[in-house]
């Protein structure tokens, strides 16, 4: 089990590092999606994107 990291003086959970290559992941691959065009075939946008975004999280979480 890793640690909180002590960022400034503020304990910061080792979940936090996981969101953000997550979201380093997410954007070029939301990028890809949007340019190839994809996202017109769904009705709200929004949630596809986040479930795109639990998708890359649970697959950094897994690897990580």
């Amino acid at each position: 089990m890793t640690k909180e990291v002590n960022l400034f003086g503020v304990y910061v959970a080792p979940f936090v590092g996981d969101l953000l290559v997550a979201f380093a992941l997410f954007l070029p691959l939301r990028w890809l999606v949007a340019r190839l065009g994809l996202f017109a075939h769904f009705w709200h946008v929004a949630l596809v994107e986040l479930c795109l975004f639990v998708a890359v999280l649970s697959f950094s979480v897994y690897v990580l």
